[in-house]
């Protein structure tokens, strides 16, 4: 924060901007090696992050769409089966009337019986193309979400090495660095697997 030639900030923020201006430099003015490696690996590390929170949010978008029109199959399949039921009850009524009614009139009746029939297994060949649609989305649903959380592993994985790519600056120390390509290939393995769609 700075104001009336007044400075002030915290001691990452110092580190960060000594180093954007040339890093420590050893005692025969030479650049420090660390901080320039922990800047290009903190800068590498945040844009394949921001590429992989982006198709973390694509894939979470996705798989509310697809539930989406599983919902609406779902929905389209129970009018389907509604219209199904409504048939069988008309040629309930149609058989009922062919028992009952005279000899003469018996042949209209079991015309209404046959084209009811007919017209429920359409509708029941719709009906199930329908509920096969609706799994397809769901299942389609269920995959984009299963890849978008390794999105999300192989973000969080990418922040926290940024993390220690900071603590690492500031501490100096060199097995930290370790542990930031470590836990940046952790990431970086997660991102490949959502990629494969593992």
């Amino acid at each position: 924060m700075s104001g009336h030639g007044f400075h002030v900030h915290g001691p990452h923020d110092h580190e960060l901007e000594h180093a954007a201006h040339g890093g420590h430099a050893s005692a025969h003015g030479e650049k420090d090696g660390f901080a320039g490696s922990i800047a290009v690996a903190t800068a590498i590390l945040a844009t394949i992050g921001a590429l992989f929170s982006y198709m973390g949010g694509a894939t979470q978008a996705n798989a509310g769409l697809f539930k989406n029109n599983a919902a609406i199959k779902k929905t389209e399949a129970s009018n389907q089966w509604n219209y199904y039921q409504a048939k069988s009850s008309k040629q309930n009524l149609a058989e009922l009337a062919l028992a009952l009614v005279p000899e003469d009139r018996r042949a209209a009746f079991k015309d209404e019986v046959e084209r009811y029939k007919k017209e429920k297994a359409e509708i029941k060949l719709a009906a199930d193309k329908l509920e096969a649609e609706a799994t397809d989305w769901d299942n389609r649903s269920d995959t984009e979400l299963h890849q978008h959380h390794r999105w999300a592993q192989a973000t969080t994985a990418l922040q926290v090495a940024i993390a220690l790519a900071a603590i690492a600056l500031l501490t100096r120390r060199k097995w930290l660095q370790w542990g930031v390509f470590g836990v940046s290939g952790v990431g970086v393995a997660l991102g490949a697997l959502a990629a494969l769609h593992i």
